[in-house]
Parts: C-alpha cells; structure tokens; sequence
C-alpha cells in the first residue's frame, strides 16, 4: 500500500516507468483478457493510450466544440429539471450573469466556484484506490489516493468540507500537490482534461438556474459513503430543485 502523497509521489511520478504496469484482478481477467486501455500492458498500452487520447482529440477533447456540446447537455438538463449556495450562486450571477450559458473561460474569474468543485472531489473520494501497478517482480501496488486527500498536513480540515482548502488568503485559487482524485503519473485518469470540464460547465449551469434544497432537515442527512468494492457510492437521498428568478 501506498499511502501518502510522498510515497504515491514517488512511486508514480519519479519512478514511472516502474510502476507504469497494471496487476491482474482474477475476476476480471477473463473478461479482458489483458485488452483495453485500463488493463493492457507494455506496448500494446502505451498503443492503445495514444491512440485513445489521439481518438479522443478527434472528438475534441481540449476544444471548443467539446465545450459546446456539453453545454448543450448541461442546458438539456436544466430545461428537463426545470419541468418536472449563496457564495456560489454570487460569484456565478457576478461572472456570467443569467442570460448566457457558463463558458470555459469562466473558470479562472470564480476561483471560489472552482474551490468547491475541488473539494467535492476531495471530500467525495469516490475512487480511494488508483488501481493496481507493480513492480517487475510482479509485487502488486496500492495508490491510496485517500490518504493524500485526507492528509491533515496538506488540509487544514481534512475531515469537513471546506473550500477555503483551496483559497489563499487572496481568494485566489491555489494548487495543492496533494489533490490528485485522477490519481499521477503514466496512468493517470485519460479524460481528466473533459471530466474538468464537464464538472464546471454543468456544476455552474445548474446553479445559475437553481437552488438546491433537502425535504429533511441538514442535521438528518447521512453523507456517509457506501463501499461496492471498486469505489464509494453515496447514500440514497431527494433533493429539490427551486428555480431561480430570471432578472
């Protein structure tokens, strides 16, 4: 187990090349059979990611017309939610204002937006483990990503949620070398660039129309992740959807 950013650090990131392999996992080994970007090996990955990231600029990762299309989704949602918190909703209504959809380049003017996006990821952790390189020896290593998102030496309060863990004392957005929920090094999450993307053009859009609000009191509600085995998965629960005035 690899656990703190330090270690995980070195591993994935100084050492790279050693640990750029992915171990087997018996019960899925029979279905990819080595295949696939997250579970190949040796040349036949490095093919296969650069050929992945190569389809996936085709498609237009890292360009407008990615952009576009999820703000069509993000505004998709809206109008479909539409029929059937106050710092955010400030920065958002100052920024982009309600008579535009969010853009891209909105994000480095909202660097409190940005902070709570951020700490979701932190705090969620939905991906504790960053799945299974080795060493040549065939010695099977464990990421705990959990570790470095919940190092009290890199954030204040790492068992609250806290925006203010990516703020300085400016208000301006700041790096955290331990915020790593796409994991490092040669295996890092593929669609990190569009998932950043899709996180802020949809968080933004969904709180430029609405207001959000639980039927049971704040004191009742259980954030309490459940484990399935490969990540966390939150508790059932309602929420309300209030729309908000259109000046």
């Amino acid at each position: 187990m690899l656990c703190g950013i330090e270690a995980i650090k070195e591993a994935l990131v100084d050492q790279a090349e050693d640990f750029s392999g992915r171990g087997k996992i018996a019960i899925l080994e029979t279905v990819f059979q080595g295949y696939g970007v997250f579970f190949a090996n040796g040349d036949h990955w490095k093919t296969l990611r650069r050929f992945s990231l190569a389809t996936m600029r085709d498609f237009g990762m890292g360009k407008r017309s990615v952009e576009e299309r999820i703000q069509e989704e993000a505004q998709c949602l809206v109008e479909e939610l539409r029929k059937s918190k106050e710092r955010v909703h400030k920065e958002i209504e100052q920024v982009i204002g309600k008579h535009r959809p969010p853009a891209l380049e909105d994000r480095v003017k909202m660097p409190y937006t940005d902070a709570v996006i951020h700490e979701i990821q932190r705090f969620s952790d939905i991906a504790p483990i960053a799945g299974l390189p080795h060493l040549s020896c065939d010695t099977e290593v464990f990421p705990i990503l959990n570790s470095a998102l919940h190092d009290p030496r890199y954030f204040e309060k790492p068992d609250a949620f806290n925006p203010d863990h990516f703020l300085d004392a400016n208000g301006a957005l700041k790096k955290n070398e331990a915020f790593i929920p796409f994991s490092l090094g040669k295996r890092i999450c593929l669609g990190e660039g569009i998932a950043k993307a899709e996180l802020f053009l949809f968080f933004t859009t969904i709180l430029q129309n609405f207001s959000l609000a639980s039927p049971v009191a704040p004191e009742n509600i259980d954030i309490t992740p459940q484990e399935n085995g490969l990540g966390k998965l939150p508790q059932q629960y309602q929420i309300r959807f209030l729309p908000r005035q259109r000046g």
